[in-house]
């Protein structure tokens, strides 16, 4: 099985070469839009009294995983068409296939890096990027106040009781150990026009109902406004409920997001997006290793023909292609158009057999 490798020494060569560009491409692009996106956030940030550095700090340290995540798919093809474009240049791969390679062979160190890549990708974006998720998410919900320190944290929470809704800038802890923050309670009658505004700074479980600390109520009807120290309300609205608010799949890890499936479809609620974003949690991390096979085209043909230009566009437009793919089937599974496992797999099984034709009937 070895055999389908070169020898060892042009193995971790091409390998070397190859994760080195991966990572200058990666830190380039990482960089440039950290700061763009500080460009745009800082100000927000540092307009909280007692924020700065160190905030601006924390926040790029939450936003830098999520770029990585979200570019290091296009760093590996980036990196497969600056490798193998250089490798074209200065006849290395004329050499290699002279000495008896196969263009499967001249890739396999490529793929055996980009494999092990989008086996790293999974393990980050599971155990780095969820939790930075969260945490941002929460962050951001708060105005860039001070961070969450609690555990499940959910930001934007609304849930109803009949025609009343509630809503919650955050919402902690889960059973009756919930605590909110932000509080608005929207008192409707039966034909769903609003009675009364009840805005409250925190709400706990109050065994039936919920009790709100710092209330302001305002009535409809009378245009007045009162306040109070506490009051309880809801009485219909159990903790339950807000474990089953929607759930963010980025902000939760691969192994927790199958069983809050099954309970929401246990529920009776929609999973076709949460399926659909389950199964990407593993098809996404390996579309690092489709890139060199859609980018292969630019390793061959002659550099001197004055060719080499148009196969780097061509492996450009395919593995761009199928970025573009992939977040059109996604939305597709997410609104129930495709089946969620389709919508996941379907673009990455598409594209390796596209690359695949491509490279055999051009160079094998």
């Amino acid at each position: 099985m070895f055999d389908f490798f070169p020898s060892r020494t042009l193995t971790v060569y091409l390998a070397k070469m190859f994760a080195l560009r991966i990572f200058a491409v990666l830190v380039m692009l990482v960089l440039v839009l950290m700061m763009l996106d500080l460009l745009s956030t800082s100000g927000d940030i540092l307009a909280v009294p007692g924020n700065g550095q160190q905030e601006l700090l924390t926040y790029a340290s939450l936003r830098v995983p999520q770029l990585i995540q979200r570019f290091l798919p296009y760093s590996v093809l980036l990196a497969t068409l600056i490798t193998l474009v250089t490798l074209n240049q200065n006849s290395e791969v004329i050499a290699m296939k002279a000495a008896g390679l196969s263009a499967h062979q001249v890739l396999a160190p490529l793929l055996l890096t980009a494999l092990a890549l989008s086996v790293f990708s999974f393990v980050f974006n599971e155990r780095v990027v969820t939790r930075a998720t969260a945490t941002l998410a929460a962050w951001d919900a708060a105005e860039y106040g001070p961070i969450p320190q609690a555990s499940g944290v959910r930001a934007n929470v609304y849930v109803t009781e009949g025609s009343n809704v509630l809503t919650a800038r955050q919402a902690t802890g889960r059973g009756e150990a919930v605590a909110l923050t932000g509080v608005t309670f929207y008192r409707r009658n039966a034909q769903g026009s609003l009675i009364e505004q009840i805005d409250a700074a925190t709400a706990r479980y109050a065994a039936p109902g919920w009790r709100l600390e710092d209330v302001r109520r305002f009535d409809v009807a009378t245009a007045s406004t009162t306040t109070a120290p506490d009051l309880t309300i809801a009485p219909g609205l159990s903790p339950s409920q807000f474990d089953l608010v929607e759930i963010e799949p980025d902000a939760v890890p691969f192994w927790e997001l199958g069983p809050a499936i099954t309970t929401f479809a246990e529920a009776g609620r929609r999973t076709s997006e949460l399926r659909a974003k389950w199964w990407h949690k593993l098809s996404g991390p390996l579309s690092a290793f489709l890139m060199p096979l859609l980018g292969a085209v630019a390793a061959f043909g002659l550099a001197r023909s004055g060719q080499l230009f148009v196969r780097a566009i061509i492996g450009m437009a395919l593995g761009f292609a199928y970025f573009v793919v992939d977040n059109a089937a996604l939305a597709l599974g997410s609104f129930g158009g495709y089946p969620p496992f389709l919508a996941a797999w379907s673009p990455f099984f598409l594209f390796a057999l596209i690359g695949e034709t491509v490279l055999i009937r051009t160079e094998e």
